[in-house]
């Protein structure tokens, strides 16, 4: 199977002549027990993705990357009786265990067991299945690697859909939409009425948005420096937008004297800190973004038990996937949820450096590839 390898991190750009990924024929491994082979029918391109390229954040090379994705069963490890080849899957990037700690109070985005899997470049059963063709070990990205032809995963890193839903389409449901839907539904928990900003527009940015406009009575401001993508908030839902610059004077103008929620999907703790002086009392800064490991936040402390301020994390926007994915679908089946507005087109897989070279731009929004 061809599969595109980083061997490694930090190389410079332009990635289109640079070539950090290179793509290799890999043997398509068996599925052990409690794993599946998949077929990638469609693998999006995300920040997540490049923030390994570029080595901010630091993972266990060569690795296969890709994390996500949607595709078809293939074949099926001892144990999996649940799906059979010729299903529809969405892929997840946290394969949760459901029985650690986290999982057991009902936050499996945050299973403890599929951290360190994820982080060893393993699978939740057991050792990374990626070989070279001389035997040489390839480690799985978060559980997936899905820039590639075939994947073996865990059986719980898959949640199966229905027929109905386009491949290019399926694809963001595994990061982009759990993310940035999460953050406001179940990190944020939105109530009607209330107001957000949300910082970056991006697909994770603009899933909050899409998922704020579905709340009743909510104001949402979006934030961009780039306008095109201030223009798609406006159409994924967003009643007002504007670069950075101009965000003090939207809150002030359409949210009194504070947003009661502000999503930072940027990954810069300077926006971080810009978010956290537009709150109102009481008001809550959802943090999604990614940014680099040196980046640190100076802020007063006194804020926070002084007005009520709260700065919550969001992982995989404190998702479930069993329960979100069908649910969030529905709201898609439902016309509520636009996503076909975030897909800017459909690239063959050779052309994945150039991808990111486009995304670093902020020239796409979902770019998706196909072997």
């Amino acid at each position: 199977m061809l599969s595109a390898v980083l061997h490694r991190a930090g190389a410079t750009r332009p990635y289109a002549n640079s070539n950090p990924l290179v793509l290799e024929d890999l043997p398509v491994p068996d599925p052990r027990p409690g794993e599946v082979l998949i077929k990638i029918e469609r693998a999006s391109l995300c920040h997540s993705d490049l923030s390994v390229v570029d080595g901010s954040r630091e993972r266990p090379l060569p690795m296969a990357l890709g994390h996500e994705a949607a595709g078809i069963v293939v074949d099926t490890g001892a144990g999996v009786d649940d799906l059979v080849p010729g299903d529809r899957v969405v892929v997840v990037f946290v394969p949760s265990c459901g029985r650690c700690r986290s999982c057991a109070a009902g936050r499996p985005a945050l299973c403890h067991r599929a951290a360190e899997a994820n982080g060893r470049g393993d699978l939740l059963h057991g050792e990374a299945a990626l070989k070279t063709v001389d035997g040489r070990r390839i480690n799985h990205h978060l559980g997936v690697s899905a820039f590639s032809e075939y994947a073996v995963v865990a059986r719980e890193s898959l949640v199966a859909i229905d027929n109905d839903v386009p491949w290019d389409v399926a694809a963001m449901f595994g990061c982009a939409a759990l993310t940035g839907i999460g953050a406001v539904l179940n990190t944020g928990d939105l109530h009607p009425g209330q107001s957000i900003i949300v910082f970056g527009l991006g697909a994770v940015g603009l899933m909050a948005v899409m998922a704020a406009a579905q709340v009743p009575g909510t104001t949402v401001i979006a934030i961009d420096p780039l306008e095109e993508k201030q223009q798609l908030a406006l159409q994924c839902g967003a009643g007002f937008a504007g670069p950075p610059e101009s965000a003090a004077a939207l809150v002030a103008e359409h949210a009194g004297q504070g947003v009661d929620m502000a999503v930072e999907a940027v990954g810069s703790a300077k926006v971080m800190e810009s978010c956290l002086g537009l709150l109102d009392r009481g008001g809550a800064l959802v943090s999604v973004g990614l940014p680099h490991p040196d980046q640190q936040l100076n802020v007063q402390a006194l804020q926070f038990a002084g007005r009520g301020i709260r700065l919550l994390g969001s992982y995989m926007g404190d998702s479930v996937p069993a329960r979100d994915i069908p649910a969030y679908l529905q709201l898609w089946r439902d016309g509520k949820l636009p996503l076909e507005l975030l897909h800017t087109d459909t690239k063959p897989l050779a052309e994945i450096n150039e991808g990111l070279d486009a995304l670093a731009d902020g020239r796409v929004v979902r770019r998706l590839f196909v072997a």
